[in-house]
């Protein structure tokens, strides 16, 4: 970890430096280009280039000064003049007047920084080519022709020419959504100030303080540690369940005591072929309160037992299996095992399969037991080719929104914490469900936001620590 934040730093330190040599010791074509980006081209006599990189930089100024521009100058208020619509009775319509949208600024504002952003790393970039143009010419060595650059980047540089669609992906539908999303987090943007009939504008890290903060009036403090200790606590024992139940299933199955291998993996993959939301409503509704599984139990009893030894309230009729904290959590739980662990089986299912034979029964012959072979050689072997996944599993369980959503949705969840109410949250929400019904239900997209900030940074540093102490190192050989 820390070599690559050298490196990285390493690469910055290079870019900059190179940009600030082609500056101080750059010639007039090189200096040029400062101003036009083609000048340096045309100095070397790559006529097609110079045209490219000066047609390129009038668009981005025309494209700058004449759409980023105007919203960038307002981004500062995210506009001023609110939306005001007159009755006309003479066309008898509604006049509305030339009206500021804060939503339209903060967007196009966000496009307009990330393609400043963006112009100004392909003028360093063509700054530095120019002079690398210059420094070769010095030094009588042969400058590649435009067809010469082509087949370079056709043969021993392809990697980038491949990823430049996917880099520029990358940027328009997730890093500007995602600084947008940043943007918001600092705003009032809520149902109170819905663009375009209202404005919203910057509120510093007042949001971020109300996340923290509870009140007589404000509970989103209380609030944000109940979901975010919920949500730890599902994702640890979500993961690992179905990461241990897995493993233990394929083993079971695959015995050599064990007959019907065949039948028994097809029950069990049956779970993974039926689509999940249709799975999860089902059970949300045969564990309802009026549902078949209630009115089994209590024909044959067991509801009035539950109730004699105070696990169900007198008063029930019906074993509140997803209506009540507690009983719903481990219900949740619960059937999130039966979904995830057949997936898992068929993982576990082709590692088992590929262990190196000889270090079993080598293990055998050196007198270990089954149980030791388990926990020294495959739970070891498993759990490195698995490490990736493991972390991606609990990334997903973190911001696994079917299963709570689903599950709630279907079985009439209704929160009995008034504090929660008042948060727009319930007990069994996670931090990604509790994001939704934020924005979704109440429109109240600054607190979304600031939420989904924390997201990002509890899911961001858990990966960066588990991967680099999990699968970091050469341990290919130890399972050779």
């Amino acid at each position: 970890m820390k070599a690559a934040m050298k490196k990285l730093l390493q690469g910055f330190k290079n870019f900059f430096a190179d940009f600030g040599n082609a500056i101080t010791k750059g010639d007039i074509w090189t200096r040029l280009s400062l101003i036009f980006m083609g000048a340096g081209y045309f100095g070397r006599k790559q006529y097609i280039k110079g045209i490219f990189m000066t047609v390129f930089e009038v668009l981005c100024i025309i494209a700058f000064v004449g759409f980023f521009l105007p919203y960038l100058l307002k981004f500062d208020t995210l506009g001023d003049v609110e939306r005001v619509a007159v009755f006309d009775p003479v066309t008898m319509t509604d006049v509305v007047n030339d009206y500021d949208n804060s939503l339209l600024i903060l967007l196009m504002g966000t496009m307009g920084i990330v393609f400043v952003i963006a112009f100004i790393f392909v003028y360093i970039l063509n700054t530095r080519a120019v002079y690398r143009l210059q420094v070769t010419e010095e030094q009588g060595k042969h400058i590649n022709t435009l067809a010469e650059d082509i087949r370079r980047f056709a043969n021993d540089r392809f990697h980038i020419t491949l990823l430049a669609l996917p880099a520029l992906g990358v940027i328009l539908f997730t890093i500007v959504p995602l600084i947008f999303m940043v943007f918001v987090a600092f705003t009032n943007y809520d149902e109170n100030h819905l663009a375009p009939s209202k404005l919203f504008t910057w509120v510093g890290l007042d949001n971020f303080i109300s996340l923290f903060t509870t009140s007589a009036t404000a509970t989103f403090g209380y609030t944000f540690v109940r979901i975010l200790a919920w949500t730890l606590i599902w994702a640890v024992v979500a993961t690992f369940t179905t990461y241990i139940g897995g493993i233990l299933l394929a083993k079971l199955i695959n015995d050599k005591l064990t007959y019907g291998k065949r039948f028994w993996r097809t029950c069990f993959v049956i779970t993974i072929a039926i689509p999940q939301f249709v799975t999860l409503l089902l059970i949300g509704k045969m564990f309802s309160n009026y549902g078949i599984i209630n009115g089994l139990l209590a024909d044959t009893g067991i509801l009035e037992f539950l109730q004699s030894i105070g696990l169900v309230g007198e008063g029930l009729s019906y074993i509140p299996f997803l209506t009540k904290p507690g009983w719903a959590h481990i219900m949740i739980i619960i059937i999130n095992i039966w979904i995830g662990v057949p997936y898992q089986m068929l993982v576990a299912t082709g590692i088992l399969m590929n262990i190196p034979s000889d270090q079993l029964e080598s293990a055998r012959i050196d007198g270990a037991t089954n149980r030791q072979i388990f926990w020294k050689i495959i739970m070891p072997y498993y759990l490195f080719i698995t490490g990736p996944s493991l972390i991606t599993s609990f990334i997903g369980n973190i911001n696994n929104f079917n299963v709570i959503y689903l599950l709630a949705s279907s079985g009439g969840y209704v929160t009995t914490d008034m504090s929660m109410a008042a948060s727009q949250a319930k007990e069994i929400d996670l931090l990604i469900t509790w994001l939704f019904t934020l924005t979704n239900d109440y429109s109240n997209f600054k607190m979304a936001s600031v939420i989904g900030i924390v997201v990002f940074i509890i899911c961001a540093v858990f990966t960066l620590l588990t991967y680099t102490r999990m699968i970091a190192g050469d341990k290919e050989e130890e399972f050779q």
